[in-house]
């Protein structure tokens, strides 16, 4: 069989900057920042203050009382972008199709919220005060199982892990399975909602979160002065579709996905490779996957985290990539507003790159003061660039040694 073309025909979104992909957008193009002081926490007791939140998300709007009872709020963010992304493609689900569509949603730490609440009562009140819901609301595969469950989606139903490539690695994992003929349909991002008082000191006592306590300026990718990621948490998810039965729905196709490029460092838990060759490796592969030459592409959505080696090693290996065509390009990191979804950001900016396809608009990386002569590209700062934008590379790192790299291009007949 030829393998299949596949296109993104539906977008679905909760982030610290908008509960749906219209308000998201709408923030992220006009520079707008979701990142505050941390309401989740006592910041009192961390070296980190600040932490892109949801705000004014109402899961009752998506699910019944009862069941959001018995999901973490990153399965109910998975649930809810599920649904506007379903909606958004106008995609039936029925007995004639159920089996053809699948979820694939990746979290990197999974319920946090449920895991501090349960083990309080585990400490205060005993174990036989621990929630029977506690493991099925913990799970970080219970996205994909709820999702599935809500909308009846009977195909192959899946969860990457990858830390913080969980969301990229999923939408290229439930690309492959849409490509080989698995499913026909597949609903597929990241889903995360970390921000507790356990993520707070793990990753504080990393000295990976930034201690800058001003929220306008805390999430500084590629500037000089940046000093750690602000958290954040959200869902991010795309319907992914065989190009035969979008044409055949007459659905809107964002874009195609043509590439993706996944590889291992082999060298620290926490720490890039030297020189970001890892992720070279995975641009590489998923620009050759794609056909394209690297001079194709137009605009990369960086990992962009806002850390030292990050932003450094990640500046080499575009440089690595794509030699001169590196300064005609535009990088940004939007993670300048809506701080690091850890394993949903893949899925959010996933939805970011393909918005900017659609509307040729680059968005720009915020909070870029004081230039870094390590980091020397044109991250689009402080403003959006209205630009064609006809192939995006789209970059997610993390701990582990994962890097995963998708590239999403213009739809063309």
């Amino acid at each position: 069989m030829d393998e299949r073309r596949v296109v993104v025909t539906g977008l679905g979104a909760v982030t610290p900057v908008g509960n749906d992909v219209t308000a998201m957008w709408d923030s992220i193009k006009n520079g707008k920042s979701g990142i505050d002081i941390a309401t989740r926490v006592d910041v009192e007791q961390y070296s980190a203050k600040v932490a892109a939140e949801v705000k004014g998300f109402t899961p009752e709007d998506y699910v019944e009382k009862k069941e959001v009872r018995r999901m973490d709020p990153f399965t109910q963010y998975a649930v809810a972008a599920a649904k506007m992304a379903v909606e958004d493609a106008k995609l039936v689900i029925d007995d004639s199709n159920a089996h053809r569509v699948g979820v694939w949603i990746g979290s990197g730490i999974g319920g946090m919220k449920t895991w501090e609440d349960q083990h309080l009562k585990l400490i205060e009140k005993g174990p036989r005060r621990v929630s029977p819901f506690f493991v099925p609301m913990m799970i970080p595969d219970m996205a994909a199982g709820q999702v599935s469950i809500q909308l009846g989606a009977k195909g192959i139903n899946s969860c990457t892990v990858t830390a913080c490539a969980s969301g990229a690695s999923s939408i290229g994992d439930a690309y492959h399975a849409v490509k080989r003929g698995d499913v026909d349909y597949i609903i597929a991002g990241g889903t995360e909602a970390p921000i507790s008082n356990m993520a707070f000191a793990g990753f504080s006592s990393a000295k990976a979160l930034s201690t800058n306590p001003d929220p306008k300026t805390a999430s500084r990718p590629f500037d000089k002065n940046r000093d750690g990621f602000v958290m954040g948490e959200g869902a991010g998810i795309l319907i992914l579709e065989t190009l035969e039965s979008a044409l055949e729905r007459d659905a809107t196709i964002y874009g195609e996905i043509v590439g993706y490029g996944a590889t291992g460092d082999a060298y620290h838990i926490t720490a890039p490779a030297e020189n970001g060759e890892g992720a070279a490796r995975a641009m590489q592969m998923a620009i050759d996957a794609a056909g394209i030459s690297p001079n194709e592409v137009d605009y990369i959505n960086a990992h962009g985290t806002s850390t030292d080696l990050n932003d450094k090693y990640e500046t080499t290996a575009i440089k690595a990539v794509f030699g001169d065509h590196a300064y005609n390009l535009t990088v940004s990191s939007t993670k300048s507003m809506t701080g690091h979804l850890l394993g949903a950001a893949g899925g959010i900016e996933s939805v970011i790159s393909l918005k900017a396809i659609q509307e040729g608009i680059v968005p720009p990386t915020i909070n870029y003061e004081t230039p870094d002569e390590e980091c020397d590209l044109d991250y689009v700062p402080n403003e959006a660039r209205k630009q064609d934008v006809n192939v995006v590379v789209s970059n997610s790192l993390g701990f582990g040694g994962h890097n995963v790299s998708l590239v999403f291009k213009k739809y063309e007949a």
